[in-house]
């Protein structure tokens, strides 16, 4: 018999979900179920580890379409028109559909755009004056072509960044939405919320909040006689990607399907607006800075499969340097590479059915629509921002996240886990630790601003002393544990900057305390297996104070009888439950008296 129709999977019985509950509880061994295999997300959201058809998932409607014209971003400062224009026609040279100009001065909009196909090219433009001079000066040079963008006059960036709203732009973009009226697929009207999750928020915050600033610009719009209908045809959301991949593609349909009900309380039943991608500059790094592209891979991914019209990838060291043509051309054929060789804006709503991300996209959704009603009911979202009720919001959530970050739950390549021990930062690059912040706004940053601050400390020590901090991992006993160990406190330490060295290995935990007392190394950590540190633990540390009083002596792992270690004279412990902030500050100041007292 021919097994050519047969179907897949037909040899395999189905399994239902309580049995595969019985199986998984039976792996775990008694280990908590909530505790190992829910992914609890800052959204308040849970997420379990399997779906299946017993799983009632709500589908959402109106999560956007894939984007079969997905636009490919360059951000160019336009600091006059020819230079402008130069990097314009070398960025569609090398595959970019779509230029957003940052217009830094007023130029000739016929010098800028010269050469440019406008019917092919997306062009945007980030005006900061004159507004409807230089539209005017637009239409007139696009008139007969199919203009595609949009223009951002920094109506919601520039006030939750400066805590100052900016009611003559009102007035200006009522005008732009006149003058515009022939372009119906060039947006004037662009609202951000790429300030909030920059700045910590989390995806429902993002979500909520932009939406709440599209319902204040709308009766603010209104009062100056312009349409609900012409407001919805005109909008362009600048919205930022984050590093949780699914929760990302989520978040992106759930703001569709939002976006749609708000617009039907205004009994708007069809618009057309856009939606435009960036990459954030809350998931980048300057340490290991090339694990940026990875970061800006998955980011791009995610917002293609949720349904954007465009993306912009920063280029990876845009962060601590101007952008290298190398670093440029990079980032912009990430999205080139999805498009044209994965095939990301080539099918329709690939993700459309998938069970997690439909359950993703409703909670999101339902918790967005939650916060959206809360701040409405409260005042709106100038009230919330005025009396700060975001900020706060938003600064809970952040705290959350630089919490998990410096405790390794959340692990950030280069940044708290797998340092490049061989990169050579300098102290100039990495952030200084700020003591104050400004509540009254939003301050987009970097999640790894504090390690950066802990990490420049070191760099500084090195440049005043000449010398870089070694780092002895001196093992002994079970040859498996003290493997592991010694890894663990290679990567842990690694983070800081110092010098660390490869496993050393002893007979003996007496030979191991003598000999890396007398060594170079300024700091040692002991790695062994709690059988080990049980037994000969403690007189490792009295053997080694014995000979050297001045170095950091550490111990990886968890031992049982600390207070007798400590009071013998052990500095401290590194282990999973180890704080990377706390722990290594602490070991910093320790170094620092040693090499300035070498010094003296």
């Amino acid at each position: 018999m021919s097994n050519k129709n047969k179907p897949l999977f037909s040899d395999f019985p189905p399994v239902s979900t309580e049995q595969w509950m019985e199986r998984v509880h039976v792996d775990l061994k008694g280990a908590d179920f909530d505790k190992k295999l829910v992914w609890k997300n800052l959204t308040g959201i849970n997420f379990q580890p399997c779906y299946n058809l017993e799983n009632e998932i709500t589908q959402l409607k109106n999560t956007g379409e894939n984007s079969q014209s997905l636009v490919n971003y360059r951000s160019i400062a336009a600091c006059c028109g020819k230079s402008g224009n130069d990097l314009a026609l070398k960025a569609i040279e090398e595959g970019i559909n779509g230029i957003i100009f940052q217009m830094i001065t007023n130029v000739s909009v016929e010098e800028l755009l010269n050469g440019i196909d406008l019917d092919k090219i997306s062009v945007s433009f980030k005006l900061y004056n004159n507004a409807i001079t230089f539209t005017k000066e637009l239409v007139a040079f696009a008139k007969g072509k199919n203009l595609k963008g949009y223009i951002d006059t920094d109506l919601i960036s520039s006030y939750v960044t400066t805590g100052v709203f900016n009611e003559k732009l009102i007035e200006v973009t009522a005008e732009l939405v006149k003058l515009t009226t022939d372009f119906p697929n060039f947006k004037v009207l662009t609202i951000s919320g790429t300030e909030y999750l920059d700045s910590g928020a989390n995806q429902v915050q993002e979500i909520a909040y932009t939406l709440n600033s599209l319902v204040f610009l709308t009766e603010k719009l209104t009062e100056k006689g312009v349409s609900v209908q012409a407001i919805f045809d005109n909008l362009n959301f600048n919205l930022a990607i984050g590093l949780e991949y699914f929760v990302e593609i989520g978040k992106f349909r759930a703001f569709n399907n939002l976006l749609a009900e708000v617009a039907a309380k205004y009994a708007v039943a069809e618009f057309k607006n856009t939606i435009t991608a960036k990459t954030s500059i809350w998931s980048k790094s300057i340490t290991d800075a090339e694990t940026n592209l990875l970061r800006c891979t998955t980011e791009a991914m995610a917002a293609i499969l949720g349904n954007v019209d465009g993306v912009l990838i920063d280029a990876y060291d845009k962060e601590f340097k101007s952008s290298s043509d190398f670093s440029s051309r990079i980032a912009g054929n990430i999205t080139t590479i999805l498009r044209e060789e994965s095939y990301f804006g080539k099918v329709s709503n690939p993700v459309d059915g998938s069970y997690y991300i439909e359950e993703v996209s409703s909670k999101i959704a339902e918790k967005a629509l939650e916060l959206f009603k809360e701040i409405e009911k409260n005042g709106g979202f100038y009230t919330a921002f005025e009396n700060e009720t975001i900020q706060q919001q938003i600064a809970e959530i952040r705290l959350k996240k630089l919490k998990l970050i410096s405790q390794r739950r959340t692990p950030m390549v280069g940044i708290n886990k797998y340092p490049n021990l061989m990169e050579k930062v300098a102290a100039d690059l990495l952030s200084k630790k700020e003591d104050t912040t400004n509540s009254k706004v939003l301050t987009p940053r970097r999640a790894s601003l504090e390690i950066e601050a802990m990490r420049r400390v070191t760099e500084e020590l090195v440049a005043e002393t000449n010398v870089r901090p070694i780092v002895q991992l001196a093992s002994y006993g079970n040859l498996n544990m003290r493997k592991a160990r010694a890894a663990f406190a290679y990567d842990f330490i690694g983070v800081s900057g110092f010098d660390v060295h490869q496993e050393e290995s002893f007979a003996s935990a007496t030979v191991a305390a003598t000999e890396s007392a007398k060594s170079e190394a300024q700091v040692v950590v002991i790695c062994s297996s709690d059988q080990d540190y049980d037994e000969t633990a403690l007189d490792f540390v009295k053997t080694f104070r014995a000979i050297n009083t001045e170095k950091v002596l550490l111990l990886a792992g968890a031992p049982k009888n600390m207070d007798e270690l400590t009071a013998a004279g052990l500095d401290g412990v590194v282990n999973m439950r180890s704080d990377v902030l706390v722990t290594l500050s602490a070991i910093q100041k320790k170094v620092q008296k040693i090499l300035k007292t070498l010094e003296v």
